[in-house]
């Protein structure tokens, strides 16, 4: 699988997000807007450490994406995504879900461990009408 280059950009979010990850141009549904790249540490490791950019690809092995060229590291949680992860031979891929405008912020789903451990306690900040 390949990325296509240039399809977004990192800026701020709405209040209370920090940064974002913005579409550049039109995104197809299916088309690949990124990588989650960085560190392959073990997964045992990566359970005891308390980063919020830690991206499990299976129960051997966790990408550390904390460095900042990873682009992906700024795509933010939603309730309602425009986006998912894919994992392909050990490699994180970030797909468009569905036609994603020029300047509309990619998103998506961070999963229910994350969401419990992170987000649920201080209040989800997303723009969905309806949170989990």
């Amino acid at each position: 699988m390949e990325t296509t280059a240039n399809l977004g950009i990192v800026r701020k979010s709405r209040a209370g997000l920090g940064h974002g990850f913005f579409a550049t141009r039109k995104i197809e549904r299916g088309e690949c807007v990124a990588e989650y790249t960085g560190k392959r540490i073990a997964t045992t490791y990566a359970d005891t450490l308390k980063s919020r950019y830690l991206f499990e690809i299976d129960e051997s092995w966790t990408i550390d994406g904390s460095g900042r060229e990873n682009v992906a590291r700024y795509i933010n949680h939603s309730c309602e995504p425009n986006a998912e992860a894919e994992i392909h031979d050990g490699r994180i891929y970030i797909l468009a879900t569905r036609t994603i405008r020029k300047g509309e912020e990619i998103t998506i789903d961070y999963g229910d461990e994350y969401y419990d451990e992170f987000i649920r306690p201080v209040g989800c900040k997303c723009a969905a009408q309806k949170h989990r």
